[in-house]
């Protein structure tokens, strides 16, 4: 793992001590912190979180702030024109996963941390790997804690 973006399902889960993951995002948070590993938090994860909590209830100074600017706009009309969005799916949240999607890419940042399987990661982020994208791969916190995340796939002998 070379650079990780938390996603808002990332952000609740580690706010939120009764989330079935609380304690895989903050196994995740402490080893990113331990190796070093930048953490981006995007200002439109913020504005997500901000609907329901205070995002200065984070730990903000491990965070490296990531604004939504020109270069991110354009890798996310890019996007736009080159996925769909399936019937039914809220408008909103596309545009959200995009956005973020594009700001990996631009980055270059290598991972989501997410609690987001539905639609982030099944729909949207491995819908624009057959594409000409850059991979950025998910990490699920569902899935529990994995060094080999941090060890380019690496598992240690067990």
């Amino acid at each position: 793992m070379n650079s990780v973006l938390l996603d808002t399902s990332f952000l609740i889960t580690f706010a939120d001590p009764s989330r079935p993951s609380h304690e895989v995002a903050h196994q995740y948070f402490r080893e990113c912190v331990r190796r070093r590993v930048p953490m981006y938090l995007s200002t439109i994860a913020v504005s997500e979180f901000e609907v329901k909590q205070r995002i200065t209830d984070l730990p903000l100074r491990n965070f490296i702030m990531l604004p939504f600017n020109i270069e991110h706009a354009v890798q996310c009309g890019a996007r736009f024109a080159s996925t769909s969005r399936d019937s039914g799916d809220n408008r909103s949240v596309f545009k959200d996963d995009m956005k973020l999607i594009g700001q990996c890419d631009v980055e270059d940042i290598t991972h989501i941390l997410t609690e987001d399987e539905n639609t982030l990661v099944n729909k949207y982020l491995r819908r624009v790997h057959s594409g000409v994208f850059k991979p950025t791969q998910a990490v699920l916190l569902k899935a529990g804690f994995d060094t080999a995340w941090f060890d380019g796939g690496q598992k240690g002998i067990s």
